[in-house]
């Protein structure tokens, strides 16, 4: 049976620069940095840098103890199993104190100001493992002092390094390879309050940690100033499926900000009808409802029965910007009516929408102002309002939240009025 003994924790900063003692007590060189693998929840230390300008490290298992008091081998230095740093394994020292890095569970971005070891025994085999993360000022003073602040004065501030996630482009080995993406679990404003938070430098590298479509997400919650300053150091291929997950007024919005040669590269690039969608939105004037509108949401048809009309929602929803107006269109794409899904989920499954929907629907023209549309969207109470052309025939929605952004650019103001509204607006029938 394996026998796990609990050694104590001890935090990094109190063993940077403690001597090395071999099995005789011999001193060989002094800790000049741990070198870890992050192949698991918990990085485990494989090793310690010993000499000044090597890569050489020795091997973790011929650790004996320790201690405040230094490292202590089992055996004589010239018995003593050293190796070179691996590609996949990272220095403590160089690579995380002091550096920025996620902390998943506060949705936020911390600095790693000292790293609390965990010492542990298994069986002959000694064992330390990266436990948890100092983020508080407590940290910062043991690092800078040597000294333990007096406890109760400054609060401990330690995140478990199960919540932790990496941002950089040099610690991409650190990423758990099967692990679920965690940055995926946040929502796209936590992760965009993280992006602000990163220098211009780190910006593109965080980007790199996210896949596709939470990149697009949260690069929809920053301003377009950033947007272009991160996709302008990514490579286009990358930035390309990005704009694919992005709804398609917002990666018009960031298209019309590139050069032409770029733009066009980037849409070459694009499966041809998500880019036809895109073309189209770019045509219009910046100030128009048609540069503000996505052509992203659910549309019915006449002769459907609700169950039918229920039945296309669970197909494209995923698709849509909303799914709280569903607008019924003829062949030519007129708009003939509207309807809220909380109608269509208390009408019995047979019953025609042509007799639940709406006729007199409330519209803006493709070339309104903005302010036109958002007075429309504030006097009617509504979530979104449809864009036409002059006969009539639906081009796309125009939503509270993209509507609101153009008068109330802050995003955090901006995320609690479009709130209001919607919970003002939802549950009403459509007027």
């Amino acid at each position: 049976m394996l026998e796990v003994k609990a050694r104590g924790e001890i935090f990094v900063s109190k063993i940077l620069g403690k001597k090395i003692f071999d099995g005789a007590g011999q001193k060989v060189g002094r800790i000049r940095d741990l070198a870890v693998l992050w192949d698991g929840a918990f990085p485990r230390v494989v090793g310690t840098k010993y000499t000044k300008g090597s890569q050489k490290i020795i091997c973790v298992s011929e650790f004996n103890e320790l201690s405040r008091k230094g490292l202590f081998l089992k055996h004589k230095m010239e018995q003593t199993k050293t190796k070179e740093l691996q590609e996949n394994e990272l220095l403590v020292k160089k690579w995380l104190l002091d550096k920025q890095i996620v902390d998943i569970k506060g949705s936020k971005l911390v600095r790693v100001n000292d790293i609390q070891l965990s010492l542990l025994k298994r069986n002959d085999t000694f064992e330390v493992i990266l436990s948890a993360v100092d983020v508080g000022v407590r940290g910062l003073i043991r690092r800078i002092t040597g000294y333990e602040p007096i406890t109760g004065r400054l609060p401990s501030s330690l995140v478990g390094w199960q919540y932790l996630e990496p941002i950089r482009t040099r610690t991409a080995n650190l990423k758990l390879s099967e692990a679920t993406d965690k940055f995926s679990l946040l929502h796209p404003a936590d992760i965009a309050e993280i992006i602000e938070e990163l220098d211009y430098y780190e910006r593109p590298d965080f980007i790199r940690t996210l896949d596709n479509q939470t990149a697009a997400e949260a690069l929809g919650e920053v301003d377009l100033g950033t947007q272009v300053n991160i996709i302008k150091r990514l490579d286009n291929e990358r930035v390309s499926k990005i704009l694919v997950e992005m709804a398609p007024d917002e990666a018009a919005d960031l298209l019309g900000e590139l050069t032409q040669e770029q733009s066009d590269e980037l849409l070459s690039l694009m499966e041809p009808e998500e880019a036809e969608d895109v073309r189209e939105l770019m045509e219009y004037p910046d100030d128009t409802a048609g540069a503000l509108m996505t052509t992203e949401f659910i549309t019915l048809s006449l002769n459907m029965t609700a169950q039918e009309a229920i039945n296309r929602i669970r197909e494209t929803a995923q698709e849509a910007e909303i799914i709280y107006y569903l607008y019924v269109l003829d062949e030519n794409e007129k708009l003939l009516g509207v309807l809220s899904l909380r109608e269509l989920i208390m009408t019995q499954p047979v019953t025609s929408i042509s007799q639940i929907m709406q006729e007199r629907v409330i519209t803006v023209l493709a070339d309104d102002v903005h302010r036109d549309v958002l007075d429309t969207i504030v006097k009617y109470d509504l979530i979104a309002v449809p864009v036409v052309d002059q006969n009539g025939c639906m081009l796309g929605i125009i939503t509270v939240g993209d509507a609101l952004g153009i008068v109330v650019p802050d995003r955090k103001n901006l995320e609690s009025f479009s709130y209001y509204m919607v919970r003002k607006a939802f549950g009403k029938r459509y007027k």
